[in-house]
């Protein structure tokens, strides 16, 4: 059987409980859930909103790309990947990765994998809108980032 993703560039917020819901209603097979949900941070107060921008069509079919390497490295039985896009606020939403399988391990390095690239390879742009009404800046991926996505490279 070939797992399909789903994935979703959305401006809506999105429910964590209604999506696990979606993904392991019909199936008998999955004895793990692992979910990652990435919310706006505030930066210690001085942080309005992030403005988060996509390339339509090109961020869907990176992550969809990434997703199904993640099904097959992993024999994920499911998986979900939702982000926003437009100014987000701290507090709100970013992202929902849900990652399905038979075993935990499965399905906690899927959901890793899938969060590692999805900050290093996913092409979305994020703007700061500062509290005191200076421009912000264009916020790039960390060396961390980087970092943590390179662990993959040798693994299988």
């Amino acid at each position: 059987m070939t797992v399909i993703p789903e994935i979703r560039i959305q401006a809506e917020d999105f429910n964590l409980d209604s999506e696990v819901s979606k993904l392991t209603k019909n199936s008998n097979d999955i004895g793990a859930v692992v979910t990652f949900s990435g919310l706006c941070r505030d930066e210690k107060g001085a942080l309005a909103a992030l403005e988060l921008e996509h390339y339509p069509g090109m961020a869907e079919a990176e992550i969809r790309k990434i997703a199904k390497e993640a099904i097959d490295r992993f024999n994920l039985t499911g998986m979900i990947a939702i982000h926003r896009y437009g100014k987000i606020l701290p507090g709100e939403n970013i992202v929902l990765v849900i990652a399905a399988s038979p075993h935990r391990h499965a399905a906690f390095d899927g959901a890793n994998f899938l969060m590692d690239f999805l900050k290093t390879n996913a092409p979305f742009w994020k703007k700061e809108h500062l509290k005191n009404g200076k421009e912000g800046k264009w916020v790039d991926a960390r060396d961390s980032d980087m970092k943590a996505a390179s662990r993959w490279e040798d693994i299988l």
